[in-house]
């Protein structure tokens, strides 16, 4: 291949130090040592076997093999030419030669003095078989595979991280901060971050507690696994959950050590006659928003749960969505009712980013000295810097004018999804639609595998969970779809991609 010095793509190549050059014979001005290795630290590439005709292909072969991958990210720089045929032992034109293959297919292209950058990748395409086999790594290999519209449950409005907000916060914060500060902190968690979630649980969830109650601790995930290591000690093997319930949490507690036991949930909450008779020392329930079916625990359940409690029961309430909602009155935290046989967890996950791995548990005194004994053997605690940034958010009220912002845009988008499943699935049965960031529906009477119409929907570019993954005993299929992450034609689009991959598996599309 051959291009004229006004060609504008070998000119931009060359200002970048890496022009297009001749043939892919190796160069005399730098010659092959008998004694020497031809090889680069740069993608280990090693040119020794490879025959000499064929040389610049096989370079260009890495380089594409390299991008695709992900080896060598959308942004990242390869080595000038004369660097890398230099260490090669090569002609600096079959390096040149290489470049310019793959800038011609658009992966790569001339910076000027920023060299060659590379600027495409293929799509990764990942798709999840239609039955995946159950897991611990389920949901998080599901997270992982890309697509267009993301409808799963438990994403929060990311575009919505008050950015501001928290770098003021944290501006502040450093300006406090002694060289002290910097070190280990307490595994228990920040005092300040205690105090400000005792106010924060105070004015929104009506539980009163002292601060020397409350366990900082890396998100609810990590609440659940600490929980299940400590009842384990304390002779309490099986612990009763709510089905359908998260699959998430149910590993948690697997994981944990716990064995897991199911209880019925129906439209007034879980079934305490059921958990009676399960012989379960403990339970795990979101009485507040149940995952995934959004009923609230009603007022006879309550009593019922707190008597059982009262009588030697563990109870573990995970708050879940609590703070989102649109329809209905806010429901008392049973943690308020019960504190002494009431373990609670919470967390900013949902209200503001999972990435923070910031929440709280506030643990009886019974488990409370076993419980921060296993967080600081865990990690020795959280992060300190961004606890004493999210301290000062909820005491200054930030965080509850970020909660009433978020609202107003989650309750759009709800209602956008109802309007767009009325339109595409009018054959499902919604529910849970008065709070939280996510709807269940089930298809009665449908003949169709929820994990088929989910792994359908994806090969098309809209990802949601099948409500049997969240099931332990069979039941109606369905879908839990998320309205919080995504706009409005999103949302629209997503459901519609539903309705028609619906259609076509019940042979009437």
């Amino acid at each position: 291949m051959s291009r004229s010095k006004d060609d504008p793509v070998q000119g931009s190549i060359n200002a970048g130090g890496s022009a297009v050059g001749g043939s892919g014979s190796t160069s005399a001005a730098t010659p092959r040592s008998a004694a020497g290795s031809a090889g680069s630290d740069f993608l280990q590439l090693d040119i020794g076997p490879v025959p000499a005709g064929g040389r610049t292909e096989w370079l260009a072969d890495r380089l594409r093999a390299a991008i695709a991958d992900g080896t060598l990210a959308v942004g990242s720089r390869l080595p000038p030419s004369r660097v890398l045929a230099a260490e090669l032992r090569v002609s600096r034109g079959l390096v040149t030669e290489a470049y310019q293959r793959i800038a011609e297919t658009g992966q790569v292209a001339g910076r000027g003095r920023g060299g060659t950058v590379v600027v495409a990748a293929p799509p990764p395409v990942a798709p999840p078989p239609a039955a995946p086999p159950r897991g611990g790594g389920l949901v998080d290999a599901l997270r992982a595979v890309p697509c267009r519209i993301d409808l799963s449950p438990g994403v929060p409005d990311l575009t919505a991280f008050p950015r501001t907000a928290w770098l003021q916060a944290e501006r502040r914060v450093l300006a406090d901060l002694t060289p002290a500060d910097f070190g280990y902190g307490n595994p228990q968690g920040a005092p300040a971050l205690r105090e400000a979630v005792v106010g924060w649980l105070a004015r929104n969830r009506g539980i009163r507690a002292d601060p020397g109650e409350v366990v900082v601790v890396a998100g609810v995930a990590q609440a659940l696994w600490l929980l299940g290591y400590v009842l384990r000690a304390d002779g309490v093997r099986r612990i009763a959950v709510e089905d359908p319930g998260s699959l998430g949490a149910r590993r948690q507690l697997e994981y944990g050590g716990m064995e897991t036991v199911p209880v019925r949930v129906d439209g007034a909450g879980l079934d305490v006659a059921a958990l009676r008779a399960s012989g379960a020392r403990a339970v795990l329930l979101t009485p507040a928003h149940q995952f995934p079916t959004g009923v609230v625990l009603d007022g006879e359940r309550r009593r019922e749960l707190l008597g059982w409690a009262a009588a030697g029961g563990v109870v573990v309430e995970d708050d879940y969505d609590a703070e989102h909602r649109y329809d209905r009155a806010p429901v008392p935290a049973l943690r308020a009712l019960l504190p002494e046989a009431v373990c609670y967890a919470g967390s900013v996950s949902k209200l503001l980013a999972p990435a923070l791995r910031l929440g709280w548990l506030l643990v009886p005194p019974r488990h409370l000295d076993a419980v921060i004994a296993a967080k600081g053997h865990a990690d020795l605690g959280n992060p300190v810097l961004a606890q004493l940034v999210l301290a000062r958010l909820m005491e200054s009220g930030e965080l509850e004018r970020h909660l009433r912002f978020v609202r107003r845009r989650h309750r759009a988008r709800r209602d956008a999804m109802l309007r767009a499943i009325s339109a595409e699935l009018p054959e499902a049965r919604v529910h849970g639609a008065a709070a939280g960031l996510h709807l269940m529906v089930t298809f009665e009477g449908a003949h169709v595998e929820d994990t088929a119409l989910a792994a359908a929907a994806l090969e098309r570019g809209v990802k949601a969970h099948p409500l049997s993954w969240h099931r332990i005993t069979p039941g109606p299929p369905g879908l839990i779809l998320g309205y919080a992450a995504g706009s409005q034609g999103e949302i629209e689009e997503g459901i519609a991609v539903f309705g028609a991959a619906l259609r076509q598996l019940a042979g009437t599309g």
